[in-house]
């Protein structure tokens, strides 16, 4: 165990699988003190085991983040077993597909329930408690879908874009104490992108085309985005607040 972020304590949402799963451990892996969001009870059970067994602090409370009063528990969590909240990291989502005359007024509001409101939500109550401390930090997970059109994704692109902004605003509101940064992921090898290529004719063949239209020639790995986050939760990013950064394997590069 390293120690980047050493007795620090981050709130992760989406930490059940995908790249949430895989920021929970790279921080485990620096020191931090974890309380971990996600809609699986048994898959948040074996990623908070997983911790705790490598000596790791960890605990996982389930849950809708589209619920507000289920954000302010956990931050009451990580106050009441930790006594402090350095940053929050946000990777919750769902895609909510359907063009915009098919897709369902009901899919389109827990779309921007999930994506959205729930980061809202958790700054909401998280931004005070972090406050008190000399200095934290709010990663943001958006997508490249906030800049760039996918078939039958108007919620998701929407809701994507949302979050840039409102990372934005909140860096400019509450800095100097918090820094806030959005990442953009391109086409990374989850059960997230396989769900998303139902959008298209051939499913299989649009994953596969994904990585291929990389200028790396790949799918992007949980763990590349975990090394992101990471590096922008901690002490080497401490110049860097406001900022969008893409991680697409060069897509947005080619236009």
């Amino acid at each position: 165990m390293r120690n980047k972020l050493f007795h620090k304590t981050y709130i992760i949402t989406g930490a059940s699988s995908g790249m949430g799963r895989a920021t929970a451990l790279a921080f485990a892996g620096e020191g931090a003190n974890l309380v971990l969001s996600g809609r699986d009870y048994l898959r948040g059970q074996e990623i908070e085991n997983e911790i705790q067994v490598a000596e790791g602090n960890a605990v996982f409370l389930p849950g809708d983040v589209g619920d507000m009063d289920y954000n302010r528990k956990l931050v009451d969590l990580a106050v009441k077993t930790y006594g402090q909240l350095d940053g929050v990291i946000t990777n919750a989502g769902i895609l909510g597909l359907g063009s915009i005359t098919e897709v369902d007024p009901e899919l389109w509001h827990k779309t921007f329930s999930v994506n959205v409101d729930a980061v809202y939500y958790l700054l909401k109550f998280a931004i005070p408690e972090m406050l008190k401390r000399s200095s934290a930090s709010v990663v943001i997970n958006s997508s490249i879908a906030a800049f760039k059109t996918f078939p039958n994704h108007p919620a998701y692109c929407a809701s994507k874009a949302a979050l840039v902004a409102l990372a934005k605003q909140a860096a400019v509101e509450y800095g100097p104490t918090i820094r806030i940064n959005t990442i953009c992921p391109g086409p990374v090898d989850t059960p997230f992108i396989h769900d998303s290529a139902v959008a298209f004719p051939d499913p299989a063949k649009a994953v596969e085309n994904a990585g291929q239209n990389t200028l790396l020639k790949r799918l992007g790995q949980p763990e590349d985005i975990a090394k992101l986050s990471l590096f922008l939760a901690s002490d080497d990013a401490s110049w860097i607040t406001g900022s969008v950064f893409t991680i697409d394997g060069g897509i947005m590069a080619k236009g």
